[in-house]
């Protein structure tokens, strides 16, 4: 298996600067030759996978790209990876010995060359602790949409509690972490959040972080394939105030639940009622090149509801989500990116602020008071 994907990476281009044969081997390997990037397996002898992206993250940290079997069992530990520090993953078609790789030669390589991209060197970045977030009871206007309370304004000085505000195109960007100023929100908000490469870890921040009093109906689009989403929205689920479930044909949710985008397929807000949203799975691709797509989840909820509405980009490479937050923005919704110094990568939120529809950059510590404030009902 290490030399098939040796041997893939090279025809790709890339140079195979060492390999290891189990997990000590890896972290003395990675610290002689200091690679851009590591494909490190979850199943090794002497030291296991999770265990040496843990050690690798400590001595010399460097970006690593999972190999993990397209399993739910394979996802449960893929995940633990990705808490140690691993900042995405692969899956093997077969299991963990496959040849398999070998027809999936292309986007290896170019999983490869997009996690090398990765700044592994911020902590916030890679932060899982917890911020309590603003409580409080649900209130406000109901029915149509109401403007975001907060939204972007012009740059000023830093005010003597700690928020540094200033332009960045259209957009203002926080670095605040001041706790609420009201718990007081308007009715029925809904949030759609996506994300990319790096975006577990970050989406799990902000759910974590986002108070139940806010009463969000939350949808999350993370690129993702299909055998990993149901174990995301369990890990989801058991980290934040919110019920969250895989998103399935049909489903309804109201305030207080969360939906999980399936992986292969697209989620669209198929209806909006009573507060109540609707979603519809389809295999159609929208010529996104992904699924799912943060762009088609992110239209359609500007199309069809009807009160508050909130969207944030968070880490990941590529554009998806860029036409998304244009539409929201166009459709009244308050929407943030999550800022350069904690995205691992910066290409998603880069592309979204490139639109000028982007009313506020925050880093990731700070997304979730940002997308609070942009709900708070400004009448109490």
């Amino acid at each position: 298996m290490r030399g098939l994907i040796g041997d893939v990476l090279a025809e790709g281009g890339v140079e195979v600067v060492g390999e290891a044969a189990d997990g000590s081997d890896a972290v003395r390997v990675v610290a002689e030759h200091r690679p851009d990037v590591v494909t490190m397996d979850l199943e090794m002898p002497e030291m296991n996978g999770i265990d040496a992206v843990e050690a690798v993250m400590a001595e010399v940290p460097t970006p690593i790209l999972m190999l993990s079997a397209h399993t739910e069992d394979g996802a449960e530990v893929t995940f633990e990876a990705l808490d140690r520090g691993a900042v995405d993953f692969f899956t093997k078609p077969g299991g963990e010995i496959s040849t398999g790789v070998s027809r999936r030669k292309a986007q290896l390589v170019e999983k490869v060359r997009e996690v090398a991209t990765a700044d592994v060197s911020t902590p916030l970045a890679r932060s899982s602790a917890g911020v309590d977030g603003p409580s409080g009871s649900r209130a406000g206007p109901g029915g149509r949409r109401t403007p975001a309370v907060g939204s972007s304004s012009p740059a000023g000085p830093t005010d003597g509690g700690g928020t540094d505000t200033r332009q960045a195109g259209s957009a203002s960007v926080s670095n605040s972490t001041a706790g609420p100023t009201t718990d007081a929100y308007v009715a029925n908000p809904t949030l759609v959040v996506g994300a990319s490469t790096g975006g577990p870890n970050a989406v799990e921040r902000v759910l974590s972080e986002l108070p139940r009093a806010a009463d969000f109906r939350v949808l999350v689009v993370q690129h993702m394939p299909a055998a990993f989403t149901r174990r995301f929205a369990e890990r989801l689920d058991a980290k934040s105030d919110y019920d969250v479930y895989e998103a399935t044909d049909g489903a309804r949710i109201g305030g207080g639940e969360a939906l999980v985008a399936e992986g292969d397929t697209n989620t669209l807000v198929s209806g909006y009622a009573n507060g109540r949203l609707r979603v519809r799975l389809t295999d159609e691709d929208y010529d996104k090149g992904v699924q799912p797509s943060v762009d088609v989840t992110m239209e359609s909820a500007a199309e069809a509801v009807t009160g508050p509405l909130v969207g944030a980009v968070l880490t990941g490479m590529g554009a998806d989500g860029a036409a998304g937050i244009r539409a929201m923005s166009r459709a009244g919704g308050h929407t943030l990116a999550e800022s350069e110094e904690s995205a691992t990568i910066y290409g998603m939120p880069k592309r979204a602020i490139a639109t000028g529809a982007v009313d506020d950059v925050r880093p990731i510590d700070a997304v979730a008071s940002g997308i609070c404030d942009a709900v708070r009902d400004g009448t109490r």
